[in-house]
């Protein structure tokens, strides 16, 4: 099945993603091969004339560049001012066109989305010294490969966190910066250290953290059971776009990743902070709002931090995205 869709889709990134996503937007499951060849043709009708109607940045063929040495995967659609796209940690650039806000964005800008090193289709070292900063680095990188000088950047959980650290770093290189559901490593504990270390230990062990999963759960969420951990394990390790050990070397540099509240606060690019009210990570950017009262903060009621309650996958995280671009406009819209 996968071989047919490449034929018919050379341009496509990534076959399993798209049948994902149609087969969400018509609601079909494909039926058993011993249903015979005739109803699988019948069913794969609808679903080759759906892609046809995807969004055209699905179709957007991905590119290459070398980021200090390690092989990394971006793609662009659309014109207009730049805006980098930088999704969370297990994710990839694919979680912006299933939640609708590469395609939207798409429309009037210029939108680069790209897969952090360690993630999807980009280069995946094993040592954390090959993370920290330089997932930061890999950005401005990015920027200077396509000849931007500056972009609008919006980060959702890690990627929030990045873009953060990239405000201390190199704040000339940005517009505006959205962070979505996480403000940023500004403090760091033994806690922390420990926390890390145990979630690195878990995901080598099973290919995710059912520790971090509990950290990021929406209040009052229930414990998952020895089955699901199982299943979920079992699903992560089978999964031939993540690697459990860069996974791991990532949230060993993550300490790399801490800025100072001073830093924090001397950040002069025009902020948004988007969040869930049920995300527990709700409670850091109101502290970051305290050190930059400048910042905008939404909040969107009822959302969480991942899954299908996820702030990122509701209209109003777009919709806050685009009001605020609108209002630090630099050149006026097509």
């Amino acid at each position: 099945m996968q071989n047919l869709y490449n034929k018919l889709v050379p341009g496509v990134i990534n076959c399993n993603f798209v049948v994902t996503s149609v087969i969400r937007r018509l609601r079909l499951a494909f039926i058993p091969d011993m249903m015979g060849e005739r109803m699988t043709r019948f069913l794969l009708w609808p679903v080759i004339l759906s892609l046809v109607l995807v969004p055209a940045a699905v179709f957007a063929q991905g590119k290459f560049f070398d980021s200090n040495g390690v092989r990394t995967h971006y793609l662009e659609q659309g014109t207009g001012e730049p805006i980098v796209l930088v999704h969370g940690r297990r994710g990839s650039l694919q979680d912006w066109i299933t939640c609708g806000v590469l395609p939207n964005l798409a429309k009037d800008y210029r939108v680069i989305a790209l897969d952090c090193r360690g993630h999807g289709m980009s280069g995946k070292p094993h040592d954390p010294k090959q993370y920290g900063k330089e997932m930061a680095l890999d950005i401005v990188r990015l920027l200077d490969h396509l000849g931007i000088g500056r972009a609008h950047i919006v980060g959702y959980s890690l990627g929030a966190n990045i873009t953060s650290q990239l405000l201390t770093m190199h704040p000339n290189r940005f517009l505006t910066a959205t962070l979505g559901g996480s403000a940023g490593r500004f403090r760091w504990t033994v806690r922390d250290e420990e926390g890390f270390e145990q979630q690195a230990i878990e995901i080598e062990r099973w290919g995710f953290s059912p520790s971090s999963d509990l950290l990021l759960a929406a209040p009052n969420a229930p414990k998952p059971t020895e089955e699901e951990i199982t299943k979920r394990s079992a699903e992560a390790l089978a999964n031939p776009n993540q690697d459990r050990f860069s996974i791991a070397a990532i949230l060993r540099s993550f300490r790399e990743q801490v800025i100072s509240p001073a830093q924090v606060t001397a950040v002069k690019v025009p902020t948004l902070g988007i969040v869930g009210s049920a995300d527990p990570l709700l409670q850091d950017l109101q502290d970051l709002k305290k050190l930059r009262p400048a910042m905008k903060l939404v909040i969107i009621d009822g959302a969480t931090h991942g899954g299908e309650r996820g702030a990122r996958q509701r209209p109003e995280f777009v919709a806050a995205i685009r009001e605020f671009l609108a209002a630090n406009r630099q050149m006026p819209l097509r």
